[in-house]
């Protein structure tokens, strides 16, 4: 274990947060209207863990196979549980594009380590990390509607319109950057299939 690990399990531990606080929040006595500054920061912490983490490790010269896994793994659980989160609630995503994020990681995380088994390392892709970056990045987006909405000038219907249409648009990249990774090491993942 290392500095960089401690980043990277920070976010795994705050992941939880997010769903407690989304349907909790009056329990905590936060109000409505104050739930989406406290769920921005938490989402502002993780993404800078996220940076601190990579940049740490390769920094202090850390980079580890360890680090290699935690920290996809913390991405995903990081966005994958807020937008399960999402699904419930004022912003009442479909689950379906839930199950396009779960299922590609799932995938991708399969491949990998099946490669891995045989010796084959397949190196991660810029699509994939686009991905990730458009996930946050939508994240923040329903966070920040959140606000106006809260205090009434935004109605229920906007929110939820401008919510589905962006996270519709990531989840079709979502299947994109997959078939991306598929294409890209082919020559590998047959190579280990075929052993």
């Amino acid at each position: 274990m290392n500095l960089p690990h401690y980043f990277t399990l920070l976010r795994i531990f705050i992941s939880p947060l997010f769903p407690i606080l989304y349907f909790g929040h009056n329990s905590f006595g936060i109000s409505l209207s104050s739930l989406p500054y406290v769920l921005l920061s938490l989402l502002i912490i993780c993404e800078c863990s996220d940076l601190f983490d990579g940049f740490l490790a390769r920094k202090r010269n850390q980079v580890t196979d360890l680090g290699k896994v935690l920290d996809p793994m913390a991405d995903s659980i990081t966005h994958i549980t807020l937008f399960i989160t999402f699904t419930q609630g004022i912003v009442n995503l479909p689950l379906l594009f839930v199950f396009v994020f779960l299922y590609r990681d799932f995938f991708i995380s399969t491949l990998r380590t099946l490669c891995a088994l045989r010796g084959i390392a397949l190196a991660a892709r810029f699509s994939g990390k686009v991905k990730a970056v458009m996930q946050a990045s939508v994240a923040f987006l329903i966070l920040i509607l959140m606000i106006p909405y809260t205090l009434g000038f935004l109605s229920l219907d906007a929110f939820q319109q401008i919510s589905l249409i962006s996270v519709a648009i990531v989840a079709l990249y979502t299947i994109v950057s997959m078939a991306d990774y598929v294409v890209a090491n082919r020559v590998h993942i047959k190579q280990a299939l075929s052993h």
